[in-house]
């Protein structure tokens, strides 16, 4: 019975210390889709910042508002 018993309890230990690993997986692995996602929109923002903000100052300039650059 102290055989079964200390089996038991190694198996339920090794459970738990597998489950720890797979979260400690899991949040670098969402760390990294964090870091991913921020790089793309960074990049967007870089790339079409400019014209992105030409678009709204001429919507802007259509309906009688300010510009963001500061005029």
């Amino acid at each position: 019975m102290t055989k079964f018993y200390v089996t038991l309890m190694s198996f339920v230990s090794d459970l738990g210390e597998k489950a720890r690993e797979e979260k400690g997986a899991t949040a670098v692995e969402y760390g990294l889709l964090v870091a991913l996602i921020a790089a793309v929109i960074i990049a967007a923002v870089m790339l079409l910042g400019e014209n992105i903000r030409d678009m709204f100052d001429g919507v802007a300039d259509k309906i009688g508002g300010t510009t963001g650059t500061g005029d």
